[in-house]
């Protein structure tokens, strides 16, 4: 039997895991894995702040796919075949061992992402991958069509291979390529080169910047619970909150940012945000719980004495933003400033000035899009023999380890069907 060449173009995640799949699953196949920078899985090994949160515990695909902004449809049927306790399997199959914390992020047990970058690349040894860094490369063309354009009835037939040029000037044969390259401007011109529609990518996943009187020094100041909504988008997520010195993060603005990445974007991240401090009460419960205390403690200086399941700082502040003082009693509190001290609790509106990256774990939406790939074996539908996988497709998802589980999946059903 002849060997069969396979050129895996990037060496994050989806790459390696892609490779390792690959050679794995066929014993006639080479397997080499280009890396443009100096090291293999330089994301992997920052990520969840060096501890790598490798997966989430969601193993319904139907839930786990609604953590996706963008291609949770199309990682329905993916989602069966390789999700979130298939990498559980696979990496203690490999020696190393998951945990699951409290919110449903899983990291391994010695918390140190180095771990996992030593599995995958000790895994990525011993199926015999041939592993390049610094190896940038700048094109990758078809054989039998080199020097012209693919025509229709060319994209259906058996194609004769291709060939990857470096930077440096070598070119490599190849059967079939895996195209791994993670959310960059480069992957995406080879992507475009072999006939692949790239829908705009722009950021996802950020934190707001916000320059308000009502959260100023309140930078570490945390809320567990939370509703946010972008009204110039119709969405909203609820969860925990952080203030920080530039604004607001939290898994419910990572997340809204997510969803509304697009229209964020649009709108040159200058709009309004609402924010309901205390979704589990609606506003007349919440009325109700401050008369009640005004009843009660009519004496009570009522930026002091805070009644709701609030940061006392916070409390604060809100309080003062209505224009009620520090000497200001309850029992002086009349029916206008409860309405409006309601309403700053209920519905605060907060202007968005910006963004800011979360951490360095940068996402964008946005890739080839995912009409033109085949996900049952994420093989191209324009250029036979082509694979994606990772984030160079238009898939993204929230925080929470979903954006690795992706880059696990399409790796390993491409590695799989590559193999074959």
């Amino acid at each position: 039997m002849s060997w069969q060449r396979v050129v895996v173009v990037g060496g994050g995640a989806a790459g390696v895991f892609g490779a390792i799949a690959c050679a794995t699953c066929h014993e006639h196949t080479q397997v080499t894995l280009l890396e443009a920078g100096v090291e293999l899985l330089g994301k992997v090994r920052i990520s969840g702040g060096g501890r790598c949160n490798v997966t989430h515990d969601y193993f319904d695909p139907a839930t786990l796919v609604q953590n996706y902004p963008r291609g949770g449809k199309a990682l329905r049927g993916p989602f069966t075949r390789f999700q979130p306790r298939d990498t559980v399997n696979w990496f203690a199959s490999h020696g190393v061992q998951l945990k699951t914390e409290a919110d449903g992020r899983m990291f391994p047990v010695t918390d140190d992402s180095q771990t996992i970058v030593d599995c995958l690349l000790q895994g990525a040894i011993r199926a015999g991958v041939n592993m390049r860094t610094g190896a940038t490369v700048v094109s990758v063309s078809r054989r039998c069509l080199l020097g012209s354009a693919i025509s229709a009835p060319e994209r259906h037939r058996k194609p004769d291979g291709f060939v990857v040029g470096l930077k440096s000037g070598e070119r490599l044969e190849a059967d079939l390529v895996l195209l791994a390259t993670g959310s960059n401007r480069r992957g995406y011109q080879l992507a475009a080169a072999n006939g692949h529609q790239i829908i705009p990518p722009v950021p996802s996943l950020f934190t707001f910047k916000i320059s308000d009187p009502r959260i100023e020094g309140l930078a570490g100041v945390s809320v567990e619970n939370v509703r946010v909504q972008l009204p110039i988008a119709k969405l909203a997520q609820t969860g925990p909150l952080l203030i920080t010195h530039w604004g607001l993060s939290g898994p419910a603005i990572l997340k809204l940012s997510a969803w509304g990445a697009r229209v964020l974007h649009e709108c040159g991240y200058q709009t309004s945000l609402i924010v309901n401090w205390l979704p589990q009460y609606q506003q007349e419960q919440l009325r109700n719980m401050l008369l009640q205390v005004k009843s009660q403690l009519p004496k009570r200086a009522i930026a002091s004495s805070c009644p709701v399941p609030i940061p006392r700082r916070l409390w604060q502040q809100l309080v003062y933003n209505v224009g009620i003082s520090e000497r200001d009693r309850w029992a002086g509190l009349s029916n206008k400033f409860l309405h409006e001290l309601v309403l700053e609790l209920n519905q605060g509106t907060y202007q968005i000035t910006g963004k800011g990256v979360f951490k360095e774990e940068f996402v964008t939406c946005g890739g080839v899009s995912l009409q033109e790939v085949n996900f049952q074996t994420m093989e191209s539908r324009c250029c036979r023999g082509l694979y994606f996988a990772g984030e160079i497709l238009d898939i993204d998802g929230v925080t929470g380890g979903f954006n690795f589980q992706s880059a696990w999946t399409t790796g390993w059903l491409a590695g799989q069907a590559m193999g074959m």
